[in-house]
């Protein structure tokens, strides 16, 4: 092993440019999970697509990202950390590219699937990167910077992707990847180190088959879930007993193999594998909140998608606040208390919104999406902290993949279940509302009431549905508002199973020197 001196000078020196170019590709990959999903109904008319073919642009994206992200921590040790980023980066700017001059739906998914593929490895391969690129005693900064890229493009993604859709066209979405990929590339490939590797690991296709087969099924369950009427439908049927063999098998053979496809002595950390249950939990919630608040501003509180996008803004800016708070705080405190007050904060945020009516005034909203971004950085950065700080080095990349294995696959359960609820509970709702419209209610006979809903009459009665569904819609929010505030609850008892690490765990693990070993020779 080389000497710290001869390691950590050149480190030191290009720290900055590097950590700009990570925050790129971190920020690149973090915007396209969303920034296409405002820019669909445009597509789907360029593309001479029906609204259930549409869904596979994204769909073939989260397909191939999730399957993709598991084998990131094998590819880095047998390649080498540099060359697989720099891979990764080219693949998924080309692809973007390509996207944007896609002419028909075929080639539009193929490309979005090629994309998902090479934007798999971005983000643990850059969070791997900071953790070995800073010092212990500022690896609390480090993850708030990085943090930064991973938590604010999901959540500023539909604002720009709306912007440049609306101002220029749909195809920009992708084309804006093009600077941020071109500077990433040039600087990663002058300043980021090579890290020893070994070419002699052998690669578990039996593991990464079945954990590909079950992520993939559940994946495809989930995304079409809806838009076939869940276990209705056959393919649905499929898809969950796919998902349920290869889930299955994949832990049995974990469990057996000599040389499994990921490491189970990464799980005996009880900080790491408490740390996976979080995140799963903030998964659910950080893009499941922000698909909801959208269509809500624009559908229910009457706003334009221009001040509706300007609305979610506070979201984001309350997290970067937080982030870079949480960073220092982390330093002194311990970790566990500082996430204990991100998840007060996101339940209050929660508990206010179930509050909310369609006339909600726009400096409460910005309070309270404020108050939410807050609490998700003050959750996510001593999460960090604390799941990597007593884990193996060479098992970090193994670590970090897990870790955005586990939040991509939270946030698509997040947000299948309150899509589902939010359509089920709407018709629930104005079915049991339409009881009370008959020709004996008094409150519909007299006043305002009767000039508006009469119900003998075409447009009264339209009128009248339309309150009901209304109505209806701001229940079924509420009853996902409630759903999310309970999932903090189990959240937060997950920090009991968390231990601060005493300082000389910390002290033990080596602040520069980058390692991707993920398996034994």
């Amino acid at each position: 092993m080389a000497t710290s001196s001869a390691i950590d000078q050149p480190a030191k020196s290009h720290r900055g440019i590097v950590t700009v170019c990570v925050m790129l590709a971190t920020l690149m990959q973090s915007l396209d999970t969303t920034i296409a999903n405002v820019a669909l109904p445009y597509m789907q008319g360029s593309l001479a697509a029906t609204p259930d073919q549409i869904t596979w642009v994204l769909t073939s994206y989260i397909v191939a990202a999730a399957i993709m992200t598991a084998p990131v921590g094998w590819l880095s040790a047998r390649i080498g950390r540099k060359p697989l980023f720099l891979a990764c980066l080219v693949g998924f700017t080309v692809a973007s590219m390509l996207c944007g001059f896609a002419a028909s739906l075929n080639q539009m998914v193929l490309l979005r699937l090629l994309q998902g593929m090479f934007g798999a490895g971005l983000v643990p391969l850059s969070q791997a990167t900071m953790l070995d690129l800073y010092p212990v005693e500022q690896r609390a900064f480090a993850m708030s910077i990085w943090g930064m890229g991973v938590m604010v493009g999901p959540i500023l993604g539909p604002t720009l992707g709306g912007y440049l859709t609306e101002v220029y066209d749909w195809r920009f979405v992708f084309f804006v990847n093009l600077p941020f990929g071109l500077l990433a590339i040039a600087g990663l490939s002058l300043f980021l180190r090579d890290d020893p590797h070994s070419r002699g690991s052998r690669f578990d296709w039996i593991g990464f088959g079945v954990l590909s087969l079950g992520i993939g099924a559940l994946q495809l369950m989930l995304d079409r879930g809806e838009l076939k009427g869940w276990f209705g439908a056959t393919e649905i049927i499929v898809e969950a007993t796919l998902a349920g063999l290869g889930l299955y098998l994949f832990i049995v053979h974990e469990m057996l193999a000599e040389q499994p496809f990921i490491p189970p002595r990464i799980f005996r950390d009880l900080n790491f594998s408490a740390g996976l249950l979080v995140m799963f939990a903030i998964g659910l919630v950080l893009l499941a909140s922000a698909t909801l608040l959208a269509p809500y501003l624009q559908t229910l509180g009457g706003y334009p998608v221009e001040q509706a996008g300007l609305l979610m803004a506070p979201r984001g800016i309350g997290t970067m606040i937080a982030m870079m708070a949480a960073g220092r705080l982390a330093r002194g405190l311990d970790p566990r208390l500082i996430m204990l007050l991100g998840f007060a904060m996101i339940a209050e945020s929660m508990r206010e919104m179930t509050g909310w009516t369609p006339d909600i005034d726009a400096w409460s909203l910005t309070l309270t999406t404020l108050l939410q971004g807050a609490g998700l950085g003050f959750v996510f950065i001593p999460l960090q902290v604390i799941a990597f700080a007593t884990l193996p080095i060479e098992l970090r990349t193994d670590g970090t993949a897990l870790f955005s294995l586990v939040r991509n696959v939270g946030s698509s359960v997040g947000i299948s279940i309150t899509s589902a609820l939010l359509a089920q509970n709407t018709q629930i709702v104005h079915a049991q509302l339409a009881e009370y419209v008959t020709p004996f209610n008094r409150l519909l006979q007299t006043g305002g009431a009767y000039l508006l809903w009469n119900n003998a009459t075409p447009a009264g009665l339209g009128a009248l549905n339309a309150e009901i569904t209304r109505q209806a819609s701001m229940i079924a929010y509420i009853d996902d508002f409630k759903f999310m505030l309970l999932i903090c609850l189990p959240a937060a008892a997950l920090l009991l199973l968390m231990r601060r690490p005493p300082p000389s765990a910390a002290a033990a693990d080596h602040p520069v020197i980058p390692s991707a070993h993920s398996q034994p020779t």
